[in-house]
């Protein structure tokens, strides 16, 4: 079992790789400038990578460059057992993140927070107290109390 440093490393040197590889060595055409390569995640045993990937398009585009990362799985493979020189080359497991999903969702429920907000401070504006302006009790005060 390798310590986690030395699975953080691999991991960094698998998505410098595969990076580097899909940006300038492989000519597939699904497989342009708009996948990024975001994370990478090795298993304790160094015998798996995951690695997160986004594609900056529609949903046909998307599902074009899964389609060319797994017929490229090979070749990147290859290239990152050369570059690593550990003993086991990890296999490779391609995953869309959910980063820019998620990010989007949370976008949107700020803007409705922000416009509940806004709903909000405008019927306050104008609203007055129901009471007194202020309803804590002052000194001068004791003098209605004795009163009564």
């Amino acid at each position: 079992m390798a310590d986690n440093a030395r699975a953080k490393r691999l991991a960094d040197l698998i998505r410098e790789v595969v990076a580097q590889k899909l940006l300038r060595g492989i000519k597939d055409p699904r497989l342009g400038s708009h996948v990024t390569i975001t994370d990478t995640r090795v298993t304790g045993d160094l015998r798996e990578a995951t690695v997160f990937y986004t594609v900056y398009g529609d949903d046909e585009e998307r599902a074009a460059a899964a389609a060319g990362l797994e017929s490229a799985k090979g070749i990147l493979r290859s290239e990152v057992g050369r570059a690593a020189g550990v003993k086991f080359t990890p296999t490779l497991t391609f995953v869309a993140d959910a980063l820019p999903d998620t990010a989007r969702t949370i976008e949107d429920l700020l803007d409705k927070a922000r416009d509940s907000d806004a709903k909000v401070r405008e019927s306050a504006s104008g609203a007055k107290y129901a009471g007194d302006a202020d309803p804590y009790k002052k000194p001068g005060d004791d003098e209605d109390d004795a009163a009564e």
